[in-house]
């Protein structure tokens, strides 16, 4: 367990970042003693510090929301962060790719909500009734905590479960006009479908990892207010992307599409 100074010493590196665009080494080499709970602690911290600049929390991701990629960070369950309203790119904008550190892409479905949602003791039934709409959605993946052999989830975690923007489609779509679990999407690079599943991979129905975030988050006392966009978990491979890039993310069943341009 770290001491409190040093969670402050962590969060205060991981805000540098994000205005003068450099990266740090793994946590859990320079701090081995840290623990989940100091991960989320940093995290809380680096929120408070970007709030206080005048940017605001504008909704949650939800990461890890496989098996496979739980394995791969040696963690048992999903992860979370909030998302700052900055981070939310204007669909088939172009952002420079220099305005990132090594940006994956992952396509999401983001549930935007009408009612406020707090946890502990919710299900599924309960995100039916607090959410307005769905959106089809890309995620763009970036690490302040530079990925290295041995990166595990108490980096990710601190550093914003690795969150860096998202992009939201222009289609809303109720939850009652479409089977959520059934729809299946495409991720394409210069044309070049990439990745394909379907939305039941996100922890056998998204509906579910968005009531998991909502009972996680009540331990810190937060709430999914009116209007926050809650990403429930990537069902597809996150891919690299690089200068001259275009992204689409393709859903079926009516479900829209979203693009994104790497200059």
């Amino acid at each position: 367990m770290l001491t409190e100074v040093t969670r402050e010493e962590i969060a205060a590196q991981i805000v540098r970042c994000f205005d003068e665009k450099k990266q740090i080494s793994l946590l859990t080499q320079s701090h081995p003693d840290i623990e989940l709970e100091d991960a989320y602690r940093i995290q809380e911290k680096v929120v408070t510090s970007l709030t206080s600049q005048g940017r605001r929390v504008k909704g949650y991701k939800i990461g890890l929301t496989s098996k496979a990629m739980q394995d791969m960070v040696g963690s048992t369950e999903p992860d979370f962060a909030a998302i700052l309203d900055d981070m939310f790119m204007d669909e088939e904008s172009e952002t420079p790719r220099t305005d990132w550190h090594t940006p994956m892409v992952e396509i999401e479905m983001a549930f935007v909500m009408k009612e406020r949602l707090q946890g502990p003791g919710l299900n599924v039934a309960d995100v039916i009734r607090a959410t307005d709409f769905v959106l089809p959605s890309i995620e763009i993946v970036d690490f302040r905590v530079a990925m290295a052999p041995g990166m595990d989830v108490r980096d990710t975690i601190a550093d914003l479960a690795a969150v860096g923007g998202v992009v939201l489609g222009g289609n809303p779509v109720r939850l009652e006009d479409i089977d959520i679990r059934k729809i299946n999407g495409t991720l394409a690079i210069n044309g070049e479908v990439r990745e394909q599943g379907c939305a039941d991979a996100v922890l056998g129905n998204p509906l579910t990892a968005v009531a998991w975030l909502a009972n996680k988050l009540a331990a810190f006392d937060v709430a999914f207010e009116p209007g926050d966009v809650i990403l429930s978990g990537s069902f597809l491979r996150a891919l690299p992307v690089e200068a001259g890039d275009k992204v689409v993310a393709e859903f079926d069943n009516g479900f829209g599409r979203v693009a994104i341009n790497f200059s």
